[in-house]
């Protein structure tokens, strides 16, 4: 699990491959997918492929900006078997006030905030491997990956 963001690193700040966006408004919320696109760009994914990346880190940070009061984004290469980078992680965590039902939050077309509803479901779709974990009053946390390769691993799709 990454650490928390100093907070005043402004709205992007690296270190060791990790990159860290502070999610307090929708400018943030661009960045996010913005730096997400690039740096699945120069980890050699296809043009779609860095678009899924960059989609779904906007719909996670988004619903940081909306439903959590802000959080943070960590993107991290992950190097492929043979060591080099092939896949990227994308967490987003806050601790807002947590998910009381995630099979509702997960159901396409669900949504809180008079919205489309289409944000986790449809992140989870553009992401090899999608993982959450919320706790009502304590927070969320959400991992996904994708992967550079057509020879990915199966997709694993949780709930906690």
């Amino acid at each position: 699990m990454p650490v928390a963001a100093p907070p005043d690193t402004g709205p992007v700040a690296r270190e060791r491959g990790l990159h860290v966006i502070c999610i307090r408004g929708e400018q943030h919320v661009m960045q996010a997918a913005r730096t997400a696109r690039q740096l699945a760009e120069r980890l050699g994914f296809t043009r779609n492929l860095a678009y899924h990346v960059a989609t779904a880190t906007s719909e996670l940070a988004s619903n940081l900006a909306v439903h959590a009061g802000g959080g943070h984004v960590y993107l991290r290469p992950l190097a492929g078997p043979d060591g080099h980078p092939t896949g990227l992680e994308v967490i987003a965590e806050d601790q807002g006030p947590g998910i009381v039902d995630l099979t509702l939050a997960m159901t396409e077309g669900y949504s809180t905030a008079s919205r489309l509803g289409c944000g986790l479901p449809g992140a989870s779709r553009l992401m090899d491997e999608f993982y959450i974990r919320s706790t009502p009053g304590q927070g969320t946390h959400v991992r996904a990956v994708k992967w550079r390769q057509a020879e990915t691993p199966e997709p694993k799709r949780a709930a906690t």
